[in-house]
Formats: C-alpha cells, structure tokens, sequence
C-alpha cells in the first residue's frame, strides 16, 4: 500500500521488513537483519562513555510495587531515571554519519520510518517495544521493528500492563532535531494513518481471517483453561477473543479512541488521531507505569 500510494511514495515512507520461513508451530527460520544495532546497546554505548551506567541491582531498587502511590511513580520517572539519562540518541546520528548531507538524509529517514512503524503498530496493537526490539540501520539511519509477537494488544495483559501506544521515548524524540515530533514525524504519521484509513477494507479483509485461523495464540488454552469459542453456520470455530481484537482495530481504522474497554467520545480526524497519539506516547503520566525493563526513561 505505502508504494503504491503517490503521496507516501513522494516521502519515500516504506517498512524495512525481513524474511521469516516457518517450519512447524513452534521453530523458524528468521533472516540476520544486517548493519543495525539495537536502540538499548546504542544509548548504553553512548551512556558509559559519558560515565552514566545503571546496574541492574539499582534499576530494581527503583522497581516499585503495583500498590505503590502514582505520585512516587511519577517522581522516580521525572526527577530520578529522566534527569540521570539525558538524551543521547542524537550523537549516533553525528558519529554514524558524520557528513552534512548523509546526517540530514539519515535523520529524515529516521523520522519517517519511526512514523511509519508508530502508525502501523498502533493499528495492529503491536507492544514489547523495547530496546531490543528497535534496531536502526547504520547505512541509512532507519529504524527497523523485529519480533512481532505481541500483537492485537496482548502488551496490555502483561503483569505490568503497557499503557502507551508506541515508544516515543525523550532519546528518540531529541533525535528528530529542534522541532521534535513537528515537521517530518507528525506528517508522515497522519499520510501513514490516512493510507490505513482509506485501504481499511482490504486490510479488514486480511485481518478477519485470524478469525478462523486455529493456529493464532489466542486459540489456545490459556493456564489449563479453555479459549472462548463458538461454531458459525458453516461449522467453522470462531474465537471470541479473535473477534474482539479484529473489531477493536476496526475502531482504531475509524478514529475511535477507547480506554478501559469504553469508547471515548466521537470518532477523530486524522490530525485529531495523530495529535492525540503523539501526547498519549509522551505523556509521563502514563511512561512512569511502564515496565522498567522496557526503558521509558531511555
């Protein structure tokens, strides 16, 4: 869809994809994805040569329990991990390509591929957006997603369930230069969200046949117990649970925003949708409840 498109052709919006052969239900053969390195090796790199190094016996010191005040969440997130890990991200860019001309070409890369993934991700429910599984190419500034595995919003029933809608961390937006996710981000991210919007047959279309697919994870029994099932007039079994991500990304295609399960308010515009994501991936009220191990503070 994305090439076909004039407009996303013209901004040269594309996801980097790699080739996966699957064997049987459990094993594959998933493709090196060459000249890329991880965002959390990249900021660790970056982070030691300036002398900034968290063990892992102080990161789980600062871990609170579920019961814990919001408030002493927030402050650990704002006042301790934010204020310790000052954005590094850009010196990649700077020490990666160190030319006036493959820096600025890099970065808009940058910028439009994370825009893209931020977009499509939304959609599909795509979580455990964690360091690992961010890479970014070091011959054309890119960034590319591995390991899809927690899609249709399965991050939300996580013990520590996750609460924003992509990573859009501080490294990753002192990244995309002075105007942060303005300009280039913001743009690619509503041409992404209107191509979606307006190929959303097609894609339903694709998505409903999880539906009946008996091999999707949610089919299977979960802790001893049986999925949710039932027969429709041609005999085939249609999971419920299935039913209800495929509709909920329905929703999202249509500007319907939920929370908790409950729609809130009417449908948005594209710009509306953006806008509202962009806060929604930013918001510390929301980045202090996540998972430390994911790094909402990197």
């Amino acid at each position: 869809c994305l090439r076909k498109d004039a407009e996303s052709r013209r901004r040269e919006l594309h996801i980097r994809t790699y080739a996966v052969i699957p064997l049987n239900e459990e094993c594959g053969i998933i493709e090196w994805v060459n000249n890329t390195a991880g965002l959390r090796h990249i900021l660790t790199k970056l982070y030691k040569e300036r002398g900034i190094n968290l063990s892992g016996k102080e990161l789980r010191k600062l871990i609170l329990p579920k019961t814990a005040p919001f408030e002493e969440k927030l402050r650990i997130h704002k006042e301790v991990l934010c204020v310790r890990h000052i954005p590094v991200f850009h010196e990649w860019f700077l020490r990666t390509f160190p030319d006036p001309t493959s820096w600025y070409s890099s970065r808009s890369a940058y910028c439009r591929s994370t825009a893209v993934m931020s977009m499509v991700g939304y959609i599909l429910g795509l979580g455990d957006r964690h360091g690992e599984n961010i890479l970014f190419d070091s011959f054309t500034g890119e960034c590319v997603h591995v390991d899809f595995n927690c899609l249709f919003n399965k991050g939300e029933t996580f013990d520590v369930p996750e609460v924003v809608p992509f990573r859009l961390t501080q490294n990753m937006v002192h990244a995309m230069g002075p105007m942060g996710t303005e300009g280039l981000f913001r743009q690619a991210s509503e041409v992404t969200l209107k191509l979606m919007r307006d190929q959303r047959e097609p894609l339903m279309s694709v998505l409903k046949t999880f539906l009946h697919d008996p091999l999707v994870e949610w089919s299977k029994p979960a802790k001893g117990g049986l999925s949710r099932t039932q027969a429709n007039e041609t005999g085939e079994i249609v999971n419920e649970k299935a039913k209800t991500h495929v509709c909920d990304i329905d929703q999202r295609l249509q500007g319907v925003i939920k929370s908790r399960n409950k729609v809130l308010g009417l449908p948005l515009s594209i710009e509306g949708h953006v806008h509202y994501l962009i806060q929604e991936a930013t918001d510390d009220k929301l980045l202090c409840q996540m998972y430390l191990g994911w790094g909402p503070y990197l």
